[in-house]
This record gives structure tokens, sequence and C-alpha cells, in this order.
């Protein structure tokens, strides 16, 4: 799969077709993503004795195939190619552009307990 975590993404076909959004979530197993504000459903929850019954809105999954990547740089719908770095590292690539579609992703705090 082409697509990473914060891209944003343009879907290509169903009910939310020409609609854009950021990928929030992957399930690589299933090749589906999930988009913020796309493919919303309603979730009815049933009541208890302790909480009211609701409707909750959320976002469903979707086919990867039916969202196209959104360049960065030239704003255009695009395909996905690789480059290879001098560093030996592999670099998603817009090929209309030819420019790198790699986002800077922030470093995860680590915890700092250290092994003994």
């Amino acid at each position: 799969m082409k697509l990473k975590l914060g891209d944003e993404v343009q879907i290509a076909t169903g009910k939310d077709k020409g609609k854009t959004g950021k990928v929030t979530k992957i399930f690589r197993n299933s090749n589906k993503i999930v988009v913020e504000k796309i493919n919303m459903i309603t979730k009815h929850i049933k009541k208890t004795a302790q909480k009211a019954g609701e409707k909750i809105q959320l976002e469903a999954p979707i086919n990867a195939s039916n969202a196209v990547l959104v360049c960065p740089k030239c704003k255009k719908t695009t395909r996905v190619g690789y480059k290879k770095l001098d560093t030996g590292k592999k670099e998603r690539v817009c090929k209309k552009c030819n420019e790198s579609v790699d986002q800077i992703v922030t470093s995860r705090k680590t915890s700092s307990k250290q092994k003994k």
C-alpha cells in the first residue's frame, strides 16, 4: 500500500466521490483506510440502566483503491512512484511533478525507562 498516515487523499468512487481528507487509520491486512469526515455511518447505541440511548456518527473504513493521493506540492491527484536516495532509503515521489510526497514525521516520545 502506497498510502501513509497523514496523507491527503481524494475519494475516486462511491457516495463521497470528489471529497478530500486525511488518512487517520490504515488496515494493511484488509487493504482499507479510514479518512476523516469520509464514509460517515450512524451507529445506534442501545440504552442501559445507567445511560440513555444515542446515535453516534463515525468514519467507516473504505478500500484503499478508492482513494487517490493528493500531492502536497502541486495539489493534484497523482500516482506514487519511488526514488532511491543516496543513503539507500526509498522516497515516495509524485508522478506529475517529480517532487517528494513524504512528509517529515515528528519522532514519537519514547519512555525514559531504560533496561537494566
